[in-house]
């Protein structure tokens, strides 16, 4: 995937979300181990990779999700981290979207400049259900972060934020069920909720995927594949633009062949018209396997 950069991999479980994580499923498919954590040495440095003419390769105005194989914040990675950090700092044109759920360790792990924060950072913190939703965006608001957001996925149980809007903090919401082992049902209820209470405060909501189990009206709905978890999400109806979320990038330093720095432009597929994730999304990556009948 285009957008992801994962610096390291492998995690610890930390919570309930945790239990059928989709990582140590896949590794396992793979004869792995989740729990082995190493630095991932070809892709350590993907923010900088350029290609034959010298221009990035992640262009201006990308997002890049960091660690979706793992925890940014993960105490095993603390010896990687300052690299890391220096890798987002040479790109002050790129948004990276950082997902914790141990916000209690953030504070110590920023680096020494980052004051109130870097305009290319954009921080969420896991909320999987009431619990965790109460134990860490408290933690989320009291960090110096330009941009904040949540993402309850795998939502695993009720959660409502309406007691946490009047901050004006949350920017974004992204909701989505659980896949692979266990693969705990979904309540349709559950979105539907916190998707009319961030309509309430104008902030962008994505109901990304149902999860495998979906349960509405009483009915559970076994939904294997992902793109059509995709487009059931999109079909409910339950997504917001909210207000928009302005990140004041700066130049990135390098200029294309006529003195003008080279921005990304997404791309939306046909497949792309229907997706749950067509809010957050970076656009289409133009590979080329949904006309092969393969998942995007």
């Amino acid at each position: 995937m285009h957008d992801i950069w994962n610096p390291w991999h492998g995690c610890i479980k930390k919570s309930e979300g945790c239990q059928n994580c989709y990582m140590y499923f896949l590794d396992r498919r793979r004869n792995g181990d989740g729990r082995r954590i190493y630095k991932v040495k070809n892709n350590f440095d993907y923010p900088l990779h350029k290609d034959k003419s010298g221009c990035y390769k992640v262009k201006s105005g990308e997002q890049l999700r960091v660690c979706m194989t793992s925890d940014f914040f993960l105490e095993e990675a603390d010896e990687w981290r300052a690299d890391a950090w220096q890798i987002i700092r040479r790109r002050p044109d790129v948004v990276f979207f950082l997902l914790t759920k141990r916000p209690e360790r953030v504070m110590r792990c920023l680096p020494d400049d980052w004051q109130d924060g870097w305009e290319n950072v954009f921080f969420n913190v896991s909320c999987e259900n009431q619990r965790r939703a109460d134990e860490r965006i408290p933690l989320m608001f009291e960090l110096p972060f330009k941009h904040k957001g949540i993402m309850a996925a795998p939502f695993i149980g009720p959660v409502s934020i309406k007691d946490y809007l009047s901050s004006g903090q949350i920017e974004q919401v992204i909701a989505g069920g659980e896949n692979y082992d266990g693969s705990r049902p979904l309540e349709y209820d559950w979105v539907k909720k916190l998707y009319e209470e961030c309509v309430f405060g104008n902030i962008r909501f994505a109901f990304i995927e149902t999860g495998t189990n979906f349960v509405k009206d009483g009915k559970l709905y076994h939904m294997p594949d992902k793109s059509l978890q995709s487009r059931m999400a999109f079909k409910s109806g339950l997504q917001h633009a909210g207000r928009e979320i302005e990140f004041k990038l700066k130049t990135g330093g390098q200029l294309a062949l006529f003195g003008a720095e080279e921005k990304y432009q997404k791309y939306f597929g046909e497949n792309c018209e229907s997706c749950g994730s067509r809010l957050i999304c970076n656009g289409c990556s133009k590979c080329g396997l949904c006309h092969k009948g393969e998942n995007k």
